[in-house]
């Protein structure tokens, strides 16, 4: 009986150490199926995140160069009312002189006319006294 009871017994416990191993296989597959499902949702997740940080990083690089373009636009519009004051300026400096080169030359030609003037009246005036001396 103790024999058939040993023999019993070494059969549950080969059983048993099957029954262990089978399990441990099963339990080694799982884990790794778990750890490839892990791995692929982690790669996921890597590849989300990254796609996001370049989604953002896109939309910050187009924020920063419309703001540079505005700032730029800004400075270019800027520097066109600087100009077109200071052509202005240079063009109401201008239209002075000419204005007074103008009247110098308006003074100089009236000074002419007169100083003629007085000489062809002075003529005049010499040749009426010598035509009332002659008559």
């Amino acid at each position: 009986y103790e024999r058939e009871h040993d023999c019993n017994f070494s059969e549950l416990i080969t059983k048993h150490e099957e029954e262990i191993e089978k399990l441990h296989t099963e339990l080694n597959k799982e884990q790794q199926q778990l750890l490839g499902e892990l791995q692929q949702q982690m790669a996921a997740t890597h590849k989300a995140e990254i796609e996001q940080a370049q989604r953002q990083s896109q939309t910050l690089h187009s924020l920063e160069l419309e703001a540079l373009r505005l700032s730029l636009n800004n400075m270019h519009t800027s520097q066109l009312e600087l100009t077109q004051s200071n052509l202005r300026k240079e063009k109401e400096t201008a239209l002075m002189e000419l204005r007074e080169m103008l009247n110098d030359k308006h003074a100089q030609e009236v000074a002419i006319l007169q100083s003629r003037h007085q000489l062809e009246s002075k003529k005049l005036k010499e040749q009426c006294l010598k035509e009332k001396e002659d008559l």
